[in-house]
Order: C-alpha cells, then structure tokens, then sequence
C-alpha cells in the first residue's frame, strides 16, 4: 500500500522553486518511493527525530518516514541540501 505523503510550507516553496521539468521529476521519483520503498535513500546521521534523505537527479529529497506517512521537509539542490 502506497504511503501519503505531507508537505511542509518550505518544502512547498523549495519544489515551487525548482523548474516544472526537474520538479516533475522529482515528484514522479518521490511517487515511486512512497509506492515501492525503492529508491537511493540513505539515513542521515546525528538527526533527531530521523531524517532521510531521497536523490533524484541533482536534488535531495529530505523527509520524516513515520511509517504509514512521508513528511517531506525541504527539496534542495545537492550543494545546499547538507549545509
């Protein structure tokens, strides 16, 4: 079963941000992910609560899993995404 996935207010603004060709792309990855649990994820380390990182493309993906939901925290670019 899929799991839902929730926005945050940044996260909205960082995908608005992004051009609509690379942001589709993103959004088709992160659909993928929320449907099959596959996907270049990786657990950041020293985050509390857990954080996960998604890729696709040149953009990360950093999100909460909480099981049954995905709570996507930012959308950046590769060079800003561990600042």
């Amino acid at each position: 079963m899929a799991k839902r996935i929730a926005w945050s207010d940044q996260a909205k603004a960082d995908i608005r941000a992004v051009e609509q060709p690379i942001a589709l792309q993103i959004l088709h990855t992160l659909g993928r992910y929320a449907k099959t649990e596959t996907g270049n994820v990786k657990r950041l380390l020293d985050t509390d609560p857990p954080l996960s990182r998604l890729r696709t493309q040149i953009h990360r993906v950093l999100f909460h899993d909480k099981g049954d939901v995905i709570e996507i925290v930012r959308v950046l670019d590769r060079k800003d995404a561990y600042r």
